[in-house]
């Protein structure tokens, strides 16, 4: 295992492009750490400068006890999983699994024994001498897996290794990478744009948006504090309601409803989750539904309140109907933000 470091790390190409901001933090042994954001944000650079495929502009890496900003990738401990697979086609399952280790000139007992290891681990047992275009896209992914794992590095990056997969073998394929990463022990760093992902997989999770780190914390951290409206937004599937709303001192509405008493004056953003908003037909919230979308296990009603759109989540089998009705507000879901920073009050 190892824990890797980053103090002020950040990444420059030739034409002035900042893609990554100066950037710290510490990813401790054995956790599992999640670059989630949109396209664009500077996760991949950060995933490629820690594993040595792009070079670091200014500031400090280190993987255990060592700086590494001018190590070789080969040299750096660590195994990738990538978003294409990069398997051989010609090669067969266990020749795919194995490459590394023969090229490393690793005696042909052992590199067998770590393939067989491997191929148990990940149920490849069966696949073993076939080649990559007679399996499955998720079969694949364990093979490019297994492929990793052989190595024992002290450190795992995946980069979108699941974007590939349709949605039901993606479910299947979080579960099985994190479980695979605790039977191992070793450290992980993962990136996606896929919240959901972020939200299952992470230890932590590290949110970035125009390359700049927007909020580091646990998976319940981010979702319910969540460090700016961008956080809000993005974190949450349906994110985040946020509100136009008006602190006078004492109280924070929304339209000429109080939702939350705060000492702020003037302007705020209000953020108040989906899950958060509760029927209620003695509530204060006036809400007009729009929109009833059914999700089997529950339902989002869509409408408006005081003139903006909100979202609320229901159970299954709540009586829901277009048009009027009120709601309240659970204790403590108020999230308040600096309207013109964005920034969580």
């Amino acid at each position: 295992m190892a824990q890797v470091k980053l103090n002020a790390v950040r990444k420059t190409y030739p034409n002035g492009f900042e893609a990554v901001k100066p950037a710290s933090f510490d990813i401790a042994d054995g956790e599992f750490v999640v670059l989630v954001g949109p396209s664009g944000c500077g996760k991949s650079s950060m995933l490629r400068m820690i594993a040595g495929l792009e070079d670091i502009s200014a500031g400090e890496l280190s993987i255990g006890d060592s700086v590494v900003n001018h190590v070789d990738p080969a040299d750096r401990d660590i195994a990738m999983v990538f978003q294409n697979y990069a398997l051989y086609p010609h090669m067969t399952v266990r020749k795919n699994i194995g490459y590394g280790l023969k090229n490393r000139k690793i005696p042909s007992a052992e590199i067998d024994a770590k393939v067989a290891e491997a191929a148990n681990m990940l149920n490849l047992n069966d696949y073993l001498d076939r080649k990559p275009s007679q399996l499955s896209g998720g079969q694949r992914q364990r093979v490019a897996m297994g492929r990793a794992i052989v190595r024992d590095p002290a450190l795992f990056l995946f980069d979108e290794p699941l974007s590939n997969l349709d949605a039901k073998l993606r479910n299947q394929m979080r579960i099985e990478i994190k479980a695979l990463q605790r039977r191992l022990g070793v450290t992980a760093v993962y990136v996606t744009h896929d919240q959901v992902e972020a939200m299952t997989m992470a230890d932590r999770i590290i949110v970035m948006n125009g390359g700049v780190i927007e909020q580091i914390g646990t998976p319940s951290e981010v979702y319910h504090s969540p460090a700016s409206t961008f956080v809000a937004s993005f974190m949450g599937a349906p994110p985040m309601n946020l509100f136009d709303g008006h602190a006078n001192g004492s109280e924070v509405h929304v339209g000429s409803t109080p939702l939350h008493r705060h000492a702020h004056q003037g302007k705020v953003t209000v953020g108040i989750r989906p899950e958060d908003i509760v029927p209620d037909v003695t509530g204060p919230l006036a809400i007009h539904v729009n929109i009833i979308e059914e999700l089997g296990a529950h339902r989002l009603l869509h409408g408006h309140t005081a003139e903006q759109p909100v979202t609320i989540h229901v159970a299954k089998d709540f009586p829901a109907a277009i048009g009027p009705m009120t709601a309240s507000i659970k204790p403590d879901a108020v999230s308040l933000f600096d309207t013109a920073t964005g920034r969580r009050l």
